[in-house]
């Protein structure tokens, strides 16, 4: 009896937390939806994006569902050991082993595709240096998105500094960058400090990915080996319950 309160226990904590986590991102994917002066709205403002960029401008409801799914599966598992119901129990084994053959596929799945990631990814290159040649330094919520950008991730533009020449605020300003291109100096950011230029938004975050990939990876086992747990646990529960009503 020890080991199964023990257990009864540790699938409430656990799950307790997975309860949180899922409010908490269920939050974070309202907040994304209801933000309209967020990247996401900045990316639908670009013209000629690629179409397959949209289910990347509807990410507020992918952390809504990522949420709502968190919660119901927190909520089954705290009560299923706390109440000792099967059925919950079996729900929640369920759900956990269908996330997890998700995730195995959706991995799969990006390995097989990278090659038409890559290819993604230079299709918004594209569009995004166009947008910024066309509207930067004349529409108020493209320059202002890009500026928020540029100085959250201390980078400059989408590639490098060279994306902003002939956009709006170039021509208007002299032939100048923005100032967030030259940080540290306060002579006018032109061609003449080029060499002196952060890198671009782009690299700068493909750069920070490559960096921790390792880290990536290992959250990623280690959420495999929650769900391999949870459901082991689950399925323990589940078959002790049944015996002592037997």
């Amino acid at each position: 009896m020890g080991c199964f309160g023990f257990l009864k226990g540790m699938m409430f904590v656990f799950n307790g937390i997975i309860f949180l986590a899922g409010a908490a991102i269920l939050g974070v994917g309202i907040w994304v939806k209801v933000d309209s002066g967020s990247i996401l709205g900045f990316l639908g403002k670009i013209e000629n994006v690629p179409a397959e960029l949209s289910q990347v401008l509807n990410v507020g409801y992918l952390l809504i569902a990522i949420g709502a799914l968190l919660v119901v599966i927190g909520f089954l598992g705290c009560c299923g050991a706390i109440k000792e119901s099967r059925c919950m129990l079996m729900l929640f084994f369920i759900i956990i082993l269908l996330v997890f053959i998700a995730e195995v596929a959706g991995a799969v799945v990006i390995l097989v595709f990278r090659p038409l990631a890559d290819e993604l990814f230079m299709e918004v290159g594209k569009a995004a240096v166009e947008n910024i040649k066309k509207d930067y330094g004349k529409n108020s919520d493209v320059t202002g998105l890009w500026n928020t950008t540029m100085s959250t991730l201390k980078c400059c533009g989408f590639y490098n500094a060279s994306d902003f020449t002939g956009s709006p605020y170039y021509v208007e300003n002299g032939n100048k960058y923005p100032p967030q291109c030259c940080p540290g100096t306060e002579n006018p950011c032109d061609q003449t400090y080029s060499g002196t230029t952060i890198t671009g938004c782009f690299p700068k975050i493909k750069q920070l990915v490559d960096e921790n990939t390792v880290v990536i990876v290992g959250v990623a086992l280690g959420i495999a080996a929650l769900e391999i747990c949870a459901m082991v646990v689950s399925m323990i529960l589940y078959c002790r319950i049944k015996s002592t009503m037997a």
